[in-house]
């Protein structure tokens, strides 16, 4: 694998404290994060706290987990976001939706639409992501919340976790899933198989569907996501439990399970994802980047023919933990963990 020489990129912002923030852009303009959320203007300024959301397990890997704006925004205001919910017995992730207000500090008319069930009494791995697709629904994944006595349910279809779920913005089953009418199935299960989905975003070149999400110790993969398909989690895996020991028979592959695209080991952690669809960089145009956790770089992948044929490491050795990424105008919107927003651009 050619690893291309990295660039020189800057910081935007620094100093604010987020929980698995995400980052979508308003008003053309302004980018809001899941801190509490925040809104920080197109000068890198932190301008307001957004008020109007639902209570929120904050312990562990919850929070706020993404927040995305509905493709017609600019008619409805209407914003989308997955957050972990606590429950009377555990927490899980819930998917809602709201009217940002003019002044783009409350959410009005709150509603939930949707609870990955069941519930567990565990604090990690709820995946989270939200991205619409060409008809406006919803692509919605799902982690498998961890701990080894719940993460068989990846493999279950009467299970909502270690899913990819297609829904419509009222938090129903898209008509003619892959799994609509087959008994104990949820109907909303577009893929399964998956362990803690924490990048997803749709090719804008092709529409396919990609998917990365974190191994256990090593293995962390992207998938190309296809309906009906299960990719194998805890079946199926590239890496090896924290102890050393293997996950289950300690195979990599299966009939019937899909192999990862591309894999890393040692890991890189992967958070959010997503396509550069813009001509200002042209070698960069249907690239796919990923944002590195643990790895502490972003990951730019060279695809041709669903393959990655090149990796370059963005930011590396800056020391930090790269949690979310979006695309404005040709440029990259990252943030971290430890509260800084770099703005990756052309020179």
């Amino acid at each position: 694998m050619k690893l291309i020489t990295n660039k020189t990129l800057g910081i935007l912002i620094a100093g604010f404290t987020l929980n698995c923030a995400n980052v979508a852009c308003v008003s053309g303009q302004n980018p809001v994060e899941t801190e509490k959320p925040t809104a920080v203007d197109a000068n890198g300024k932190l301008t307001k706290k957004i008020e109007g959301l639902p209570k929120v397990d904050a312990s562990g890997q919850g929070g706020l987990l993404d927040v995305t704006l509905d493709p017609d925004f600019a008619k409805n205001r209407m914003v989308y976001w997955a957050y972990a919910e606590p429950q009377a017995k555990g927490v899980l992730l819930a998917i809602a939706k709201g009217k940002l207000s003019a002044s783009e500090t409350k959410i009005e008319n709150q509603l939930i639409i949707y609870r990955a069930t069941p519930a567990h009494t565990g604090k990690l791995q709820y995946g989270s992501r939200i991205v619409f697709d060409k008809n406006g629904n919803l692509f919605v994944s799902t982690g498998e919340r961890s701990d080894r006595e719940v993460r068989i349910q990846a493999q279950h279809l009467n299970s909502s976790l270690g899913k990819i779920l297609h829904l419509t913005k009222d938090g129903k089953p898209v008509p003619n899933g892959p799994f609509a009418g087959k008994a104990d199935a949820k109907p909303e299960i577009y893929a399964y198989g998956l362990r803690n989905p924490d990048g997803l975003a749709i090719n804008p070149q092709t529409g396919d569907l990609w998917e990365a999400e974190f191994g256990p110790r090593g293995g962390d993969e992207v998938n190309l996501i296809k309906p009906g398909k299960n990719y194998g989690w805890p079946i199926i895996t590239y890496g090896i439990e924290y102890s050393g020991k293997a996950v289950g028979d300690g195979i990599q592959q299966k009939e019937g399970m899909e192999q990862p695209v591309y894999y890393w080991n040692p890991v890189l952690s992967p958070g959010s994802i997503a396509f550069y669809n813009s001509s200002v960089i042209p070698e960069w145009k249907g690239n796919l980047f990923v944002g590195g956790l643990s790895g502490s770089h972003i990951s730019r992948l060279v695809l041709k023919d669903n393959k990655v044929v090149g990796e370059e490491r963005l930011l590396a050795g800056k020391g930090e933990r790269f949690r979310d990424l979006v695309e404005k105008d040709g440029a990259f919107y990252a943030v971290t963990d430890n509260g800084s927003l770099y703005k990756i651009s052309k020179k």
